[in-house]
């Protein structure tokens, strides 16, 4: 079987059959299984949001634990106002887009590309953020794999993008599942915790721990905490970017799916915050338990329940990324549309899915989760900074939005996106300012940086666009035409080639490359013995490369007959068996490559299929 059959049949076992484009509309999401692909980004953020929350504040000691609850509040409250904003922007463009098509439709092209070079960044920050809090909830229960946290992590950020690969539909009934598992044991475990404190009348509270105070309880430390905590926004955006996504109608049903959203997040940070603050967590500096086993252990003890807690869990971190590898390969295909980015993350694959960005998402946190060692708490610091500032720009659009329309209740719209805007630029300053120096400063300049490659890769596109447009060309009559052979001796496979060659060019001409002298004798010798029909030249080449001595004679050719192009055939033979490619060198491969970029050169393969 050749090479290229094995390695579709291998692409057919992991990635699945192809879909044909009729199938698009069957492979659109109801609600029940949007929820969990574009959602469950925002909805893990309960098993993490509350740990940084409390690693900020215990510096403080037990003064700053007290305060737990209340920063929890205005994060629900910030949420809130978010997802009620992103609803205006759900139902406004039913086409997708998010922040970046709303800021630049509204904004302009800076705007649009500050929002969209955040999200992507924030993106991929996302899928490292995921995968190694999911990793860290296996290594609480199993604190021996802690060795192979990084693996661990690469490990799932493979398995997850070969899932995406495998398409929208599929992926969400497999993500369905785990997710629902998760919200219904943390759920369950709220409500535990619920009715053991109302039945025991606030005795089920742990006794206060000491907790060594490093440093004072100020405003400054407050609003870190506030800042670390706004971890939990990350993911909102997603659904207002995969609109497309959703079964009709479109935006109705994305605007239910951001509701059910908010209720799950505002439900499961505020009962977590709550309890942490309830049974007096200390979060673990050895970072060996994460605060929710800690907290889940203490409702449910060691038992089935605990364990089914921290395995949903790992699971729902995991599998959270996939709001990422639904939200980054949807916007950096409209970036690809708008000549902004590689049109190959425009195309759609076999599956339906954009399949070139999901490889480069996966690609991407592989190596952030590699140059991190996998560390939760040394990446959360670059994270969110980049989710508020599409925020701020996508809300400040949609206002810019209702102003133009003008439509039915457009000044209460522009209301509650103009407050939206207010409350995340202030959180933009808050959490840039105060995760700066703890690696913000990596995420905000990063933004410029990919500005800057989208703006030269739009002015790429620009130049190629004026310079292979017809508006002004005149056609040319005639090309003025020549036609090489390269011959690696005579042989059946070269008796083709010519034949080619003559059925183009009756004047065409065979090229020998003289690696060794002593073979040129026998080579031109068969040639003409065989009358193999056109001349032969011999190039020497006493450094014995098949390029240097084959470009230097086309250049020569086209300047001394005048030629506009020059076609270059090269035979090859094709064997019956994978490995027989290995036992035979590939000049014909080097020689295309090396050819690629001479203008005025066509290259040619005319291949012998070889029997057993």
């Amino acid at each position: 079987m050749p090479m290229s059959s094995i390695g579709q049949s291998l692409r057919r076992i992991i990635v699945g059959e192809r879909l044909p484009t009729s199938r698009a509309l069957h492979e659109r999401l109801p609600k029940i299984l949007a929820l969990p692909t574009f959602a469950a980004d925002a909805i893990s953020s309960s098993a993490y949001a509350t740990e940084e929350i409390l690693l900020v504040l215990v510096v403080a000691g037990a003064g700053g634990l007290r305060y737990t609850t209340s920063v929890a509040l205005a994060i629900a409250l910030l949420f809130t106002i978010v997802a009620l904003s992103y609803r205006q922007t759900v139902m406004a463009y039913p086409l997708g887009g998010g922040a970046y098509t709303v800021a630049r439709e509204n904004l302009g092209l800076f705007p649009g590309l500050i929002a969209a070079s955040a999200l992507l960044t924030d993106y991929v920050l996302t899928v490292a953020v995921s995968i190694a809090s999911g990793v860290a909830a296996v290594i609480s229960a199993a604190p021996v794999l802690g060795e192979y946290r990084v693996e661990l992590c690469v490990a799932f950020i493979a398995f997850i993008t070969i899932t995406n690969l495998r398409g929208t539909r599929e992926s969400g009934r497999l993500f369905a599942g785990p997710t629902y598992l998760y919200v219904g044991v943390m759920l369950l475990m709220l409500v535990v915790a619920a009715m053991r404190d109302a039945l025991s009348h606030g005795a089920a509270a742990a006794a206060p721990r000491y907790v060594q105070p490093e440093q004072a309880l100020t405003i400054f430390l407050l609003l870190r905490a506030f800042a670390s905590g706004c971890a939990a926004l990350t993911g909102i955006e997603a659904i207002a970017n995969s609109v497309p996504s959703f079964r009709p109608p479109e935006s109705r049903n994305a605007a239910v799916t951001l509701l059910w959203m908010l209720a799950i997040c505002v439900i499961l940070n505020l009962g977590a915050a709550a309890f942490s603050q309830l049974y007096h967590i200390v979060p673990d500096q050895s970072h060996q338990e994460t605060v929710l086993s800690q907290l889940g252990r203490t409702v449910f003890g060691r038992g089935t329940l605990y364990y089914i807690l921290q395995a949903a869990t790992a699971i729902i971190l995991t599998l959270a990324a996939t709001t990422s590898f639904a939200g980054f390969p949807r916007l950096a295909s409209i970036l690809a549309q708008d000549r902004l980015a590689p049109r190959q993350l425009a195309s759609v694959g076999d599956r339906l899915v954009f399949s070139n960005g999901i490889l480069l998402l996966g690609t991407a946190s592989a190596v952030l989760i590699v140059a991190f060692k996998g560390m939760t708490h040394a990446l959360i610091p670059l994270y969110a900074v980049g989710v508020f500032i599409s925020f701020t720009l996508s809300q400040a659009g949609m206002v810019r939005h209702w102003q133009k329309l003008r439509t039915g209740g457009w000044r209460v719209s522009a209301t509650i996106n103009a407050v939206g805007a207010v409350v995340t630029g202030i959180v933009v300053l808050v959490v840039g300012g105060a995760k700066f120096l703890h690696g913000a400063w990596i995420t905000l300049l990063l933004i410029p940086v990919l500005m800057v490659v989208f703006l030269k890769i739009h002015q790429h596109y620009r130049t190629l666009a004026a310079a292979l447009t017809m508006e002004g060309y005149e056609i040319p009559r005639g090309v003025r035409h020549a036609v090489l052979v390269l011959v690696p001796g005579v042989q059946r496979g070269v008796v083709s080639a010519v034949l080619y060659a003559r059925s183009i060019a009756p004047d065409c001409e065979a090229v020998f490359v003289e690696i060794d002298p002593a073979e040129t004798p026998t080579v031109q010798e068969q040639w003409y013995r065989y009358r193999m029909g056109c001349p032969l030249t011999v190039l020497k080449s006493p450094w014995r490369s098949l390029v240097g001595p084959l470009i230097d004679y086309i250049r020569t050719v086209r300047a001394e007959r005048h030629v506009d192009l020059v076609t270059v055939v090269i035979p090859e033979f094709a064997t019956t068996r994978w490995w027989h490619g290995l036992l035979h060198n590939q000049s014909g491969l080097m020689l295309k490559l090396a050819l690629m970029s001479e203008p005025g050169v066509v290259v040619t393969n005319v291949r012998y299929h070889v029997s057993d």
